[in-house]
């Protein structure tokens, strides 16, 4: 990426005029847009369709974190803040970095590089989730929401996508595989019954068996059962009792 298009969504004129004089010191970004608020933000996002955007958090009453369930736009994120307490939430939507106010110059360019070097967190895939913790999850429809890991009832492979089905019935495509969730959410929880299945075990009601060497697995409100491989019974059974 040569040059990086970004749009600053900040609800303070000074603190958007800072990060734009800091900016210019970084050949790479080209600021191609400002907004004041959620609606604005919305509509420039959609229309400029940017590389980067720099998010407030706290917006005059609205929430920076409510923007990311209403476009339909792939971008990377630097949450650029005066409050250190929502660190762990943006980390958990995926952004690139999170600076606090006043921006430091070299923490600033330290940021963009590492966008530039592919080092984002962005990238990252090594953080695990705690159960408590939540996710944000966002599909190509443009269906988004923050959803508890402790709902996620089973994770099974499409592909190069997964689907994740909650305990409320609802179901995400996502584009990442049955490994990539496998390193992330806490085995204490998760375990692989198949080549092609993940399922929470607080979630299992019942592991039946359908023949004297297969074995299925029914989770709370999902009417269909999941199959256990052979080779996954004995760590499901263990985990289980």
């Amino acid at each position: 990426m040569s040059v990086i298009n970004a749009i600053i969504i900040d609800d303070e004129r000074p603190a958007r005029k800072e990060l734009i004089f800091l900016l210019k010191d970084i050949p790479e970004i080209v600021v191609i847009g400002e907004a004041d608020n959620i609606s604005s933000s919305i509509t420039l996002i959609q229309e400029l369709k940017p590389d980067l955007v720099f998010l407030d958090i706290q917006l005059s009453g609205e929430n920076g974190f409510d923007l990311l369930e209403k476009v339909c736009v792939d971008f990377k994120i630097i949450f650029v803040t005066a409050y250190n307490e929502f660190a762990i939430k943006a980390f958990d939507v995926n952004a690139s970095d999170y600076l606090l106010k006043p921006v430091d110059p070299k923490r600033l360019k330290l940021a963009i590089k590492r966008i530039i070097d592919g080092k984002d967190n962005n990238n990252s895939d090594v953080k695990v989730f705690g159960y408590d913790d939540s996710i944000y999850l966002k599909q190509n429809n443009c269906t988004a929401r923050f959803v508890e890991i402790n709902t996620i009832s089973a994770i099974t492979s499409v592909g190069n996508h997964s689907k994740v089905t909650t305990s409320d019935n609802r179901t995400y495509v996502i584009l990442k595989t049955l490994k990539q969730w496998k390193t992330k959410l806490p085995q204490t929880h998760f375990i692989r019954i198949h080549r092609s299945t993940i399922v929470n075990l607080k979630h299992i009601i019942k592991i039946d068996n359908y023949s004297n060497t297969n074995h299925q697995v029914f989770l709370d409100r999902i009417e269909v059962p999941f199959e256990v491989s052979r080779n996954c019974f004995k760590d499901l059974k263990k985990a289980y009792n």
